[in-house]
């Protein structure tokens, strides 16, 4: 028969074998997190829309998970808000981090055409990540588009 310390003993050995099983099974699920980003857009003098038809604003783009060297395109369509022709320009600005810059160039296929009041163009932008990048996990950055007469 055992004696009471025994007893204690052994439940404890029991305790620590069952503790230290359930360690080594938590410790090799691996899990991982996705990281997107989402980017604001800025209109001065034009409105920007996911629609051709101007009724479901741009305020912001997701382009989703982008792996090194690969492109993500992102299409819109862009109103002249104003009362005489415009020419558009296009800036990326506070970048997070700052060096995401340095791997990532924004791009579009505006070709520099005048566009009328109220007249609207289908733009597609371009997000392209350098084959180089690393130590970026996730990252933001804001698009101005202007309209200038």
């Amino acid at each position: 028969m055992l004696k009471r310390n025994d007893l204690i003993v052994a439940g404890a050995l029991i305790t620590l074998v069952v503790y230290t099983s359930a360690l080594s099974v938590l410790a090799s699920v691996q899990t991982s997190k996705t990281f997107s980003n989402v980017g604001t857009v800025r209109a001065i003098g034009v409105n920007v829309y996911w629609d051709s038809g101007c009724t479901n604003p741009l305020s912001s783009i997701n382009w989703g998970v982008l792996e090194p060297g690969s492109n993500q395109n992102v299409t819109c369509y862009i109103r002249n808000e104003g009362n005489s022709a415009s020419t558009l320009s296009m800036y990326t600005s506070n970048w997070n981090p700052s060096n995401a810059s340095d791997y990532m160039t924004l791009s579009w296929d505006y070709g520099g055409q005048s566009i009328d009041p109220n007249e609207v163009i289908k733009v597609t932008f371009n997000l392209s990540v350098s084959a180089s990048i690393s130590g970026i996990t996730s990252f933001s950055f804001d698009i101005t588009i202007v309209g200038s007469s």
